[in-house]
């Protein structure tokens, strides 16, 4: 008892505790799968934005595996579980205390689908754009421009990120105080079109996922130089029949280049 209970008290204050001493935590920056395997830029441009802020993190690339979203939607819910359970363990044993991704379908599964199949899951997750909002606001960093001279640019919601999470506002917010200026979509926020490429239709009906992205492009204005979204599935999916769409790290990463940031 007394050795369990030494133990005990090293990995509580000592491996998990020791980030707080020294004023923060060890947060995880996981990419996700397609920004990981396939959006390898949007990696870099994350990671770039994060030192470029200060923003302290760590990467566990050879040994986190995918958070299950897709095949949790393709109906495989024990398979997920035991991707959580992988995912958990390999997070406490490396003295993770928080996430940040980039990616909205990972953010949803951490926070909203791994307590309901794994009881003691316990590390928050934050998606990357508000982490940016927060870390651009404490350090006073702002446009300094002409307002005539601000890039006019059109913002896409992703499901995941706000009709899923609730986070609406952050993006706009970054895209502001780095120079934009966003002139909505005819649907945006709560009532915002999908990409179409979600919900595994991209990967199997290609052409289906082309023709929602066509028909969710329309309702964006053509005065907007960039479709700006801060999910790589969206991005891409836009991508696919406009070369407006931008992805959220690209523009952050240009702005702060510019600022000398």
């Amino acid at each position: 008892v007394v050795w369990w209970f030494g133990a005990w008290v090293f990995w509580r204050f000592f491996v998990m505790g020791v980030f707080s001493w020294i004023g923060g935590e060890k947060i995880l920056y996981y990419p996700g799968c397609l920004t990981k395997g396939v959006l390898t830029e949007n990696l870099e441009n994350y990671k770039e934005i994060f030192n470029r802020l200060g923003i302290d993190f760590v990467m566990l690339p050879e040994k986190e595996v995918c958070c299950g979203l897709p095949i949790l939607n393709a109906g495989y819910r024990k398979d997920v579980k035991k991707l959580a359970e992988k995912n958990l363990k390999l997070f406490r044993s490396n003295g993770i205390q928080r996430i940040v991704t980039n990616c909205p379908s990972c953010l949803h599964t951490f926070n909203d689908v791994y307590p309901k199949l794994v009881r003691d899951w316990d590390i928050p997750c934050e998606h990357a754009t508000v982490v940016i909002c927060k870390r651009i606001k404490e350090k006073g960093l702002r446009y300094k421009g002409d307002e005539k001279d601000r890039e006019v640019v059109s913002y896409h919601d992703p499901c995941h990120l706000g009709r899923y999470s609730g986070i609406y506002d952050e993006p706009r917010e970054v895209i502001m105080m780095l120079g934009g200026k966003i002139i909505e979509p005819r649907f945006n926020r709560e009532g915002a079109l999908c990409c179409g490429g979600g919900g595994g239709v991209r990967a199997n009906f290609e052409e289906l996922a082309k023709g929602v992205a066509a028909e969710r492009v329309k309702s964006f204005s053509g005065d907007a130089k960039k479709i700006i979204s801060p999910c790589g599935l969206c991005y891409a999916n836009l991508k696919s029949v406009s070369d407006k769409s931008v992805e959220f790290s690209s523009f952050v990463l240009g702005k702060l280049r510019g600022m000398g940031r």
